[in-house]
């Protein structure tokens, strides 16, 4: 019983490893939208620093360590009036860049759905 513990404990650091990809056919933008969207615990709403609608497209200012994108997040669309959004971070941003003022990330009117002069609120918290 003992050489089995000893065993598993010995092989447990192989198991453990690094995977790093580059996707180089473009990004992918998940809209979910549904009239009871909810963010489960593994996507909770990215603090944003700063966000407004500008040339017809959603443009959100958030955190980055040098390789966040669009792709990274999730946008949910909860039907209302006003119409909700919260952005949700899927995948995290794991390079070692020092991006002190974050990225601006971009979506359109069109890829979220939504109309010219549509009532939208936006559900995330803001860093002042």
């Amino acid at each position: 019983m003992s050489r089995a513990l000893f065993a598993a404990a010995a092989c447990l650091p192989l198991l453990t490893g690094c995977v790093i990809y580059a996707d180089d056919s473009g990004e992918t933008v998940m809209v979910r939208m549904d009239a009871n969207s909810s963010i489960t615990a593994e996507a909770a709403p990215e603090t944003l620093r700063s966000v407004r609608f500008a040339d017809g497209a959603l443009v959100a200012r958030v955190d980055s360590n040098g390789c966040t994108t669009a792709a990274d997040f999730a946008v949910s669309v909860a039907e209302g009036d006003p119409v909700d959004l919260t952005l949700s971070r899927t995948r995290p941003d794991l390079c070692k860049a020092i991006v002190p003022e974050g990225v601006e990330l971009r979506w359109t009117y069109e890829e979220l759905g939504l109309t010219s002069g549509q009532v939208v609120r936006i559900a995330n918290p803001l860093r002042l």
